[in-house]
């Protein structure tokens, strides 16, 4: 059964919705090969089992998302907190779990008002695991400095049992981070919280949508084939905007929100939790609060009702669907009364 749900969780989540400037075609082929490359399973179901068999009751998960930044995105883009929202609810709520933000200064206020909506309170960290009030939010050295003797002091202290990567930013061969469409973008580069999980064998899983992401480093070939700039980017390095980064399990989808979706979708498939999935208004009230709190739409840079490129209402239509799907696959088995 969870095999079946998986298929089409993964076919909803990789219906591909891009304007026609945008990198378009993409989305399949970086998902064929990540599969592929991953043994042949779904990928919503290979990182939903993982987060079932590592993570337990009182756990705590390293959440790692944002991109955008300042001028043109001052507290970031909504792809990314909105569905780090939503995995924390799962994780809280599903397993738990408690959730730990890894962010940039100018991610929080966009993160936190997303996690609140989602009904995942944000406090201080005493808190949240001796109360299980919620999550905490952890800052990432402000001049991306130190990240890995950061790295080392974040795992030596929180000892999580899985880390999880939505929408973040990662270098590409030469060391450098760039966007979807090729340019290059200083923002911090905290791939190494991943190489010490990894170091130390914490599960890791990386979400994304268009190879730049963390995560990606296992079919970077594929990017550089498929991306327009995966093997060429609009910088003098010239390397393309293909992550170099690393997981263990890699999850592609249209955006990287629904990438989250779906793994929340299959989670409560393996838990049996018909009503863990979120809602569809659950959605739309996350999107807004993620607006209002400053993490713009990354096709216009506005506060309007989209999400790369795509109306809001298609991420509520999504979630429906999800949900229908998993309540379906768990009811008691029926053919009804007209069959």
């Amino acid at each position: 059964m969870p095999e079946v749900a998986a298929e089409y969780v993964d076919r909803l989540i990789t219906v591909e919705i891009r304007n026609r400037g945008m990198p378009r075609g993409i989305t399949r082929p970086l998902y064929e090969a990540a599969r592929a490359e991953g043994g042949g399973r779904p990928l919503s179901l290979r990182a939903a089992e993982g987060m079932r068999d590592r993570v337990g009751a009182g756990d705590n998960v390293f959440i790692i998302t944002g991109a955008g930044m300042p001028p043109l995105m001052p507290k970031g883009e909504n792809d990314g907190p909105v569905g780090a929202a939503v995995l924390a609810r799962a994780l809280y709520w599903g397993l738990g779990a408690t959730p730990i933000y890894l962010l940039e200064r100018h991610h929080v206020d966009p993160v936190v008002a997303s996690s609140e909506v989602a009904g995942v309170r944000i406090v201080d960290y005493d808190t949240a695991k001796g109360r299980r009030q919620g999550g905490t939010v952890l800052t990432v050295p402000p001049d991306g400095g130190h990240v890995a003797e950061w790295a080392v002091s974040l795992f030596d202290t929180y000892r999580p049992a899985a880390v999880v990567s939505t929408e973040r930013l990662a270098p590409n061969a030469k060391g450098l981070i760039h966007n979807a469409t090729g340019q290059p973008r200083p923002q911090v580069d905290v791939s190494p919280v991943i190489a010490e999980a990894t170091r130390r064998g914490v599960l890791t899983i990386g979400v994304g949508d268009h190879g730049n992401e963390i995560g990606f480093g296992r079919i970077a070939e594929t990017v550089r084939q498929v991306h327009p700039y995966g093997g060429r980017c609009q910088c003098p390095c010239g390397a393309g905007n293909a992550s170099a980064v690393k997981t263990d399990v890699l999850v592609v989808a249209t955006m990287s929100n629904w990438g989250i979706y779906g793994i929340e979708a299959m989670l409560a498939v393996l838990l049996g939790r018909p009503n863990l999935p979120h809602p569809p208004e659950m959605t739309r009230r996350i999107i807004y609060a993620c607006l209002d709190a400053g993490g713009l739409e990354a096709m216009w840079g506005t506060k309007l009702f989209l999400v790369d490129g795509a109306e809001g209402e298609s991420s509520a239509s999504v979630v429906q669907m999800l949900g229908d799907l998993v309540r379906n696959a768990l009811a008691d088995p029926t053919q009804g009364t007209i069959h």
